[in-house]
């Protein structure tokens, strides 16, 4: 075989394993999207018909609403105290040497080795214990809580990927400029990690917004959307859900999108 044969075959090789991935991971999503705009009440082949009858169903149910606004609670909350310490976290780690700094980075990245379920488990045993001694139930505090402990290692290594590219020699330009300490952090160094903490905020948000393990853990009786869904799988099949999955499954996206267009356009500036 030649060698031009041969980096036709490893071409076509890859280019076909990226597809069967790609197809692999959509084909599901995008029959979910599909089942949302039949006509019919329950999910089955061929379609009655199409409508947009159930979307208008889930911007009508009060349970619903309820169930999104608890998720964008949830997870703007969380975002931001796991994308503030993740920030601080990664800056430590990356720019400062110090005796426990191995501990401390087993430590802040152990949450990545836990199955969710077994984490779930174990705060809500631990907030059982914690409840019964200060007189308080599981809810929005402890969902908020939980969704921290375990989105902030994701924070942290994302920023500090952005860290580890810094160039330090900027800092001491700006305080051979006669900036200050917080000059210098405000003006130099957080705009440009901000691509970085940006991308590690929309992650955070994403990762919380879609949670179902921590949260039917942790909430107690408040419902938000992966458990909305869940208890109403469980009770019986609606392209109400698949539309609801719909609602939420495009905005994600799109923040994806912007948070690449972002970095993107960092590393042009950094070029």
């Amino acid at each position: 075989m030649s060698r031009h044969a041969r980096e036709r075959l490893i071409n076509i090789i890859l280019y076909g394993s990226v597809a069967a991935v790609l197809v692999f991971l959509y084909i599901p999503i995008f029959t979910l999207i599909a089942f949302s705009f039949q006509e019919g009440r329950f999910l089955v082949l061929p379609f009655q018909g199409l409508s947009l009858q159930w979307y208008g169903a889930l911007f009508r149910n009060s349970a619903a609403a309820t169930a999104l606004w608890n998720s964008t609670l949830i997870a703007f909350v969380a975002m931001l105290f796991s994308t503030a310490l993740g920030t601080a976290a990664a800056i430590v780690a990356v720019r400062y040497r110090f005796r426990f700094k191995l501990p401390f980075l087993g430590l802040s990245t152990a949450p990545l080795a836990f199955p969710q379920l077994l984490m779930g488990i174990v705060l809500l045993l631990w907030f059982s214990v914690l409840g019964r001694w200060l007189d308080f139930n599981n809810g929005l505090v402890t969902a908020i809580i939980g969704h921290v402990v375990y989105i902030t290692p994701f924070a942290m290594i994302i920023v500090a990927v952005q860290v580890f590219n810094f160039d330090i020699a900027l800092e001491d330009a700006a305080r051979d400029c006669g900036a200050g300490p917080w000059e210098v952090y405000r003006y130099v160094t957080i705009p440009l990690l901000w691509p970085g903490i940006f991308s590690a905020a929309i992650f955070s948000f994403l990762l919380s917004w879609g949670n179902f393990y921590l949260t039917y853990s942790l909430a107690g009786s408040t419902r938000t959307l992966p458990t909305f869904v869940f208890s109403g799988i469980a009770t019986g099949s609606s392209p109400l859900y698949p539309a609801m999955a719909t609602v939420v499954f495009i905005p994600g996206i799109l923040l994806v999108m912007v948070a690449d267009a972002l970095r993107r356009r960092a590393a042009r500036r950094l070029a």
